[in-house]
């Protein structure tokens, strides 16, 4: 999973400056998904959906776990993991990565499912010295603060390589949450200033007008390590029985993502720029090559259809709907309502109809209605034209905002 990519950031889908041949080429020989979206417009709500299958809302994650205001709360422990449930059927489970469900130790990845962990807690980190925005050391080996001097991602793909290798002759889940595109923007050769934080990395050490470059640079280095880790699985002879999914946690930023194109809006709004991103799914010889979908999926279906490929029923409970069905037979999902609330805004997706609410300071709130089929760009409103449609659409948005708001939120700025 990547860190704010936006859905034009890639080769395949539409980039004309970032090369991405490795992603290009797992969009070729397997399933690229046209219509898929990230539960959340920012990251903790996105990662809350995925690891638990649920509505982020229901597990009391609708912001950002931030390293300056929420150092100590984090994804209830008693919530199923899809770590947890892998390794119930059987399965070693591996992270290496970006976490950010939670900065105290007692809500570290190892006590939500899985069997190791490398990487960092905080929402980002400088990519070399791996200090957090706040300040703190962020690099942990399991439960323990361990330093490992290098590139981020570089980093985590050797120990994604090195878990493959270890364990290729049992069945594994792997997860690897990359911090490409996130700033600090910072490139394979692209120190930091001094070691104090991104803060210092991201305001010193980089020129304004340089970033575009980093930008690219840094998708292209990711691009290079999942070729490594495809690599890996053909060499331990198991590319076949294995299934990868690649996908982003939402759109790009405004400032610097300029590539969400053709849709409207960026990062933490809910536009489709702010949560339409690429997805791919890989399977040599399950997967057709070649086949495009345009079902609609979210994040919170990953969980389900993991379970389901690994012969597993889901647990009860689950807001995402397995697509495995889409995955192996290119077949359909079933109609359903889809929701999304960041801050005031919230919007419902039914069908090609997208139905966004914006809460204003004043009696009235903004309504906005589209036909996504015809306008994906989100241009042209028609709220004042659909009032029926409006009217049932609000009521589905009500009774869920009912039914999944926890009593008490752990966070919702």
């Amino acid at each position: 999973m990547a860190d704010d990519l936006g859905y034009g950031d890639i080769g395949c889908y539409g980039s004309q400056t970032i090369h991405t041949p490795n992603l290009d080429r797992l969009a070729s020989e397997g399933m690229k998904f046209n219509d898929y979206h990230s539960n959340g417009a920012v990251c903790s709500p996105t990662r809350a959906a995925l690891i638990t299958g649920k509505y982020q809302q229901r597990v009391g994650i609708e912001g950002v776990i931030t390293a300056a205001h929420h150092r100590n709360v984090g994804l209830d422990l008693k919530e199923i993991t899809m770590a947890e449930a892998l390794k119930k059927a059987g399965y070693i489970t591996g992270m290496f990565g970006k976490w950010h469900l939670g900065y105290p130790e007692k809500y570290n990845p190892v006590h939500q499912g899985f069997d190791e962990f490398r990487g960092y807690v905080a929402g980002n980190i400088d990519y070399f010295s791996h200090i957090d925005q706040e300040g703190y050391f962020d690099w942990w080996k399991n439960t323990v603060l361990e330093d490992d001097k290098g590139y981020s991602t570089d980093l985590l793909t050797n120990y994604g390589i090195d878990f493959i290798n270890r364990h290729k002759n049992e069945p594994f889940f792997l997860y690897l949450p990359y911090e490409v595109p996130h700033y600090p923007y910072q490139g394979r050769h692209i120190k930091p200033f001094r070691k104090v934080g991104v803060k210092a990395a991201h305001n010193k050490t980089i020129q304004e007008d340089s970033i575009p470059g980093i930008y690219k640079e840094m998708i292209e280095v990711m691009d290079e390590d999942i070729g490594r880790i495809i690599r890996a699985l053909k060499n331990a002879h198991i590319s076949e029985n294995t299934l990868v999914f690649f996908c982003s946690d939402n759109g790009g930023v405004k400032k610097y993502g300029k590539h969400n194109k053709p849709l409207r809006g960026w990062k933490a709004q809910l536009y489709e720029g702010g949560h339409r991103v690429p997805a791919i799914a890989w399977w040599p010889g399950k997967i057709p090559a070649g086949t495009r979908t345009d079902e609609t999926i979210l994040s919170m279906d990953i969980f389900p259809t993991l379970i389901n490929i690994a012969g597993r029923t889901p647990p009860e409970g689950l807001d995402g709907i397995s697509f495995k069905n889409v995955l192996l037979q290119n077949g359909n999902m079933p109609d359903r309502s889809l929701f999304w609330r960041f801050h005031h805004v919230k919007a419902i997706r039914h069908g090609d109809w997208k139905l966004i609410i914006q809460e204003t300071k004043t009696a009235q709130n903004k309504i906005e209605l589209y036909n996504l089929k015809d306008d994906l760009s989100e241009i042209n409103n028609l709220a004042d034209k659909k009032t029926d449609l409006v009217i049932m659409l609000q009521e589905k948005l009500n009774k869920w905002e009912k039914e999944v708001t926890k009593e008490v939120m752990i966070l919702s700025q």
